[in-house]
């Protein structure tokens, strides 16, 4: 909808070249295995595999016929050293691809693909506690659920930006807000109080091209 001010137009537009957010400084590392997709971190896999091997044993690593190219034996191995926070990573694809923490209804169009985890050590250390208490580990669960969420919002393109547009001119713009919502994707914090005003008033255009 268009403010009724016809010389100032403030358009939402799809951006096409968002960052992923798995570029930038995550907490969570995401190892993923997909035969048509790369997704994840491109070093998930090294990491998880220095807790690896940094808490069990050959032997205990032979036990389970570790196959440290193999990404169900990392998870399940990771798991085995108690020392990771770690979520699943679920895949629905069907005229294009989404992730979240949770299996999709559809079984025939997902699956599986991998799993995102933090380190105990890595979240003491970055958020400086001592001990990992369960309200602490399930706050780090909620954060990693949130890194997936934004992952999914780069994965189904749902990644925005903004252009203020006065007498047919852009005069301010920004790009690479994640989820479609103005209100709480964080357009609002890089606008005028005016264009804030009619952000929240609904007068702005949608653009998805």
């Amino acid at each position: 909808m268009a403010t009724a001010n016809s010389s100032c137009i403030i358009k939402l537009v799809h951006d096409h070249d968002a960052e992923s957010p798995r570029e930038w400084d995550n907490l969570g590392s995401m190892v993923c295995a997909h035969r048509r997709y790369r997704l994840g971190d491109e070093n998930g896999a090294a990491k998880a595999l220095e807790v690896i091997y940094k808490h069990l044993s050959d032997k205990q690593l032979g036990q389970i016929d570790f196959n440290a190219n193999h990404i169900p034996d990392v998870e399940r191995a990771l798991e085995m050293t108690g020392q990771a926070i770690m979520l699943p990573l679920y895949l629905y694809d069907h005229s294009g691809i989404t992730m979240k923490t949770s299996p999709f209804s559809c079984r025939w169009d997902s699956g599986k693909v991998g799993f995102i985890f933090v380190s105990k050590d890595k979240a003491r250390s970055e958020l400086g506690w001592k001990h990992l208490t369960k309200p602490r580990i399930e706050k780090l669960e909620t954060y990693l659920d949130g890194e997936v969420e934004s992952y999914d919002q780069y994965l189904t393109g749902n990644v925005w930006g903004y252009q203020v547009i006065e007498d047919d001119e852009v005069v301010d713009s920004c790009w690479g807000f994640f989820g479609s919502d103005p209100m709480t994707n964080g357009v609002l914090d890089h606008l005028s109080n005016q264009h804030q005003a009619m952000i929240q008033a609904g007068n702005y255009q949608r653009v998805y091209s």
